[in-house]
């Protein structure tokens, strides 16, 4: 298990660095005030109505980072800060979110596939490590049953890896969208619009070393199931 855990600690140290560096770009952009003074509500509310959406509803909701888009209840959340701030930040997320919005309006390939699979990825993520480590004790054991129970962790971690492979297209095409929409209706300047970029960029990479590490983790318990059948 040693490879484990190295794997883990890599994947924990580079989730760490992309982490805090996207902690500072939101606060180096929070202090780019933009021009136009309008907030992460108003911003939110206007690419709505922009898109023709006029079913969504925009509201705060608590804690950082936290802001995200349900489908089900149709509400594009964002955090106390990006809500009520009037920055190159709080823009971009909320543009972002609402870029969500506009992939559920438009039934947006990724984002239909990624909500079919929501619900098997809900139980694989909360059976795929019992079941890995479980098979593991058992073939230690000496008990043939545990490589097929090892097998079957295995495929429950390898749903849980495809949903985070998903989520990229989703994410990156939500920022592509914000971005669009905030330099195509003039709703910031060119500083303000190169932050939004920024800060969205390290955003995106948060989901990109979670499926980079998901995938690695994947590739390391087939690579010990492999070896266990030589």
């Amino acid at each position: 298990m040693m490879g484990y855990y190295i794997i883990a600690g890599i994947i924990f140290l580079v989730s760490s660095y992309v982490s805090n560096k996207l902690k500072s770009k939101f606060k180096k952009y929070s202090n780019l005030h933009l021009q136009n003074g309008m907030s992460g509500a108003e911003i939110a509310t206007k690419m709505l109505h922009d898109n023709g959406i006029r079913d969504v509803k925009v509201i705060s909701t608590p804690g950082m980072l936290t802001d995200h888009y349900n489908p089900l209840k149709k509400t594009v959340n964002l955090s106390e800060g990006v809500y009520n701030q009037r920055n190159a930040a709080a823009a971009a997320v909320a543009a972002h979110e609402v870029g969500h919005a506009v992939q559920h309006a438009t039934s947006y390939s990724w984002l239909t596939m990624r909500s079919k699979i929501v619900p098997a990825v809900g139980v694989a993520s909360k059976l795929s490590n019992f079941v890995i480590m479980g098979g593991l004790v058992l073939s230690a054991s000496g008990m043939v049953l545990g490589n097929t129970v090892f097998l079957i962790g295995i495929m429950l971690f390898a749903v849980t890896t495809l949903f985070t492979f998903i989520t990229l297209p989703v994410e990156y095409d939500a920022s592509n969208r914000a971005l669009a929409w905030l330099e195509n209706n003039n709703m910031v300047t060119q500083q303000e619009h190169a932050g939004a970029k920024d800060a969205l960029k390290w955003a995106a990479r948060t989901y990109l070393v979670a499926a980079l590490g998901s995938l690695a983790t994947l590739l390391y318990f087939i690579s010990i199931f492999l070896g266990r059948r030589d």
